[in-house]
């Protein structure tokens, strides 16, 4: 998939960053679902001790009294236990408010800097068409070879057909050509594997 963005100014960046990087929305939903729900939970049972009714699950004294007295009465196994979720829990929230959560996609055509409209293009389609550059290259088949696409870094592996070498630095220079006339930001580093087995040609 890719997107066309026209624009110039700050309203640039702001639809390029969006583009480009995830929302904490579902982050965000999630941990205020679950404030409210302990909340609405602590509210009840409250109101259902002020009115004498038995509680639904724990007293709130006995649970005030239960978590001032910890760890007593709980196995270290289980205890240990809960604090792992807790801290993995935490941790998931914390990584998700502090780092910047981008987005599998690139900016082509000069990115930000470039004067006209910018593209943004999914890391997929950008592997699609390095796959097949790739593969003309190696001259093999499609299933022959294989791209990732990450943010900073673009590999190519490569199965050749038993009995017929491949040219790996031919290869590199076809890839890297490609990404150069794409004009990627960030712009990623290009690597080549070569199976040292091949496959079976047909």
């Amino acid at each position: 998939m890719s997107r066309r963005v026209e624009g110039q100014g700050p309203d640039m960046d702001r639809i390029l960053r969006r583009e480009t990087r995830s929302s904490r929305a579902v982050v965000a939903t999630a941990a205020a679902v679950l404030v409210m729900v302990l909340a609405a939970y602590g509210l009840l049972e409250a109101a259902v001790h002020a009115i004498g009714q038995p509680a639904w699950l724990i007293e709130p004294q006995v649970a005030a009294e239960r978590l001032v007295a910890l760890p007593a009465g709980i196995p270290p196994l289980l205890l240990g236990a809960i604090g792992a979720v807790l801290a993995m829990a935490g941790l998931v929230f914390l990584l998700n408010g502090i780092l910047p959560g981008r987005r599998a996609r690139h900016l082509m055509g000069g990115g930000r800097d470039a004067a006209g409209p910018a593209v943004v293009v999914d890391d997929e389609v950008i592997a699609s068409s390095l796959a097949r550059r790739a593969r003309l290259a190696a001259n093999v088949t499609p299933e022959q070879v294989m791209v990732v696409v990450s943010r900073r870094q673009v590999v190519v592996n490569v199965r050749p057909t038993s009995g017929v070498p491949v040219n790996q630095d031919a290869v590199l220079a076809a890839v890297r050509s490609e990404v150069d006339a794409m004009a990627l930001d960030p712009l990623p580093e290009v690597r080549v594997n070569v199976a040292t087995s091949g496959v079976i040609g047909a």
